[in-house]
């Protein structure tokens, strides 16, 4: 192999294409993994608040702080 046959990176054609297969299927599975955690974080606690405002959002959360705290004591 010659060094005509490798590009600037260093790599040659065949080894461009094997880390851009990689590097493709890496960056689809991490996005994908990254919508779902956006959607599972968006039914948990929405990022706008509804139309009675972040109020009820802690109202709930106070409830379940207080169950949790009273099993503990």
């Amino acid at each position: 192999m010659s060094d005509d046959d490798r590009s600037d990176s260093g790599l040659t054609p065949r080894e461009a294409q094997e880390f851009h297969r990689y590097f493709m299927t890496g960056f689809i599975i991490f996005t994908v993994i990254a919508i779902i955690a956006h959607f599972l974080a968006w039914q948990w606690r929405p990022w706008l608040p509804g139309p009675e405002g972040y109020a009820a959002v802690t109202e709930g959360f106070n409830a379940v702080a207080q169950s949790v705290l009273t099993r503990f004591s």
